[in-house]
């Protein structure tokens, strides 16, 4: 392909926040290859608010498919906006037929995706999409359109943080009686999926472990659809967590998960992003699998789950248990969880990711 064809280049990831994170390797390599692309990224408006201080992207192009963009209408809008930026390529690892749709209805001429894609018919090229790899791998595999192998790219997680937004999030913290001296745990209870999400219960009398045996700080993190559940844990676990809910945004939040020497969340979004900062993970996962490829992508983590026939139920979790029983998410003590945040904080202190060996977290089955 013509050196030509990089000259303006669009990546459009518009699914959750967490495959946003994921998409970060992908854009990096673009620019270590490409240094002189001019590199654009559509995301949903949440991608954008992560994106922001995000080194490498020249610009970030909002797709409200939700909201001001939903509907054939929204699209056509869309679309036309895109084509009157005149890219000379687009790459998307969104399996979506709109997101295809919406590359060619933009007419850029060279349009790369996966095969595997419900509008595959109206990439260029198509990449074999393999089922068994790291979301990571798969995103990076793009790439292989061009000559370029996924083993060959650097597949760190990296989401750098403004200094102004770190100075933020410490003033925050202190004003809420934070010592910052002192070992900060992580507490992310939320998930986009209701089968995803370990109990309020579970999460109270973690923190309630934490505070015996260690001399710590704890941060309970969420957006505003966690107010409810992070609420329930504060009074479970007698307000000894600070409530994050409402005081920081997604911009601000890498900067307050980096501060952490251990997270402990379920899978999902703030999970990638506490990876992208380089902060070691207890991944607990209830209705999914990491086999599906979205585990914490380094061995600075560990996933927790039940083994159970029944899971996975589905791809992305649900909204309640297909069986009625909740198995994977009742039979998961507060005391497992402990020992594998005990298990981390016992290692040395932060692993970086270097090689091939450390992407792959620790896994415990119970």
């Amino acid at each position: 392909m013509n050196s030509a064809n990089w000259e303006k280049v669009l990546v459009l990831q518009t699914s959750f926040l967490g495959d946003t994170v994921l998409t970060l390797p992908l854009l990096a390599e673009i620019k270590l290859r490409f240094p002189s692309t001019n590199l654009a990224v559509l995301c949903s408006p949440l991608g954008k608010e992560l994106l922001q201080d995000y080194p490498g992207v020249d610009e970030i192009i909002v797709d409200d498919k939700k909201g001001a963009d939903k509907g054939l209408q929204g699209l056509w809008r869309k679309a036309k906006a895109l084509r009157e930026k005149a890219f000379t390529m687009a790459l998307t690892p969104h399996k979506s037929l709109r997101s295809a749709l919406l590359l060619y209805l933009a007419r850029i001429p060279y349009r790369v995706g996966f095969r595997q894609s419900r509008g595959a018919v109206l990439f260029n090229r198509r990449v074999h999409r393999d089922a068994e790899r790291h979301d990571v791998e798969r995103n990076l595999s793009i790439l292989e359109a061009f000559g370029i192998k996924s083993e060959e790219c650097q597949r760190i997680l990296h989401l750098p943080v403004n200094p102004a937004q770190q100075d933020s999030v410490n003033r925050l913290l202190l004003s809420l009686g934070v010592d910052l001296e002192k070992p900060i745990l992580g507490v992310n209870p939320g998930s986009v999926w209701p089968t995803k999400r370990w109990t309020a219960e579970g999460f109270a009398r973690l923190i309630e472990l934490f505070k015996q045996h260690y001399d710590c700080e704890v941060l309970l993190f969420g957006g505003p659809q966690d107010a409810a559940i992070v609420s329930r844990i504060c009074g479970l676990s007698g307000g000894s967590a600070a409530n994050l809910v409402g005081r920081i945004g997604l911009r601000e939040l890498p900067a307050a998960l980096g501060l952490c020497r251990v997270l402990v969340t379920n899978d999902s979004g703030p999970m990638h992003i506490a990876v992208a900062r380089n902060v070691p993970t207890v991944a607990i996962f209830c209705a999914t699998i990491p086999e599906l490829g979205f585990y914490p992508y380094s061995a600075n983590s560990i996933v927790l789950g039940k083994e159970l026939p029944c899971r996975p139920c589905a791809s992305h979790g649900g909204r309640r248990c297909p069986l009625g029983t909740e198995d994977c998410i009742r039979l998961i003590k507060p005391e497992n969880v402990f020992q594998a945040v005990k298990r981390l904080i016992d290692r040395d202190s932060k692993i970086p990711s270097v090689d091939s060996s450390l992407f792959r977290p620790e896994s415990v089955y119970l």
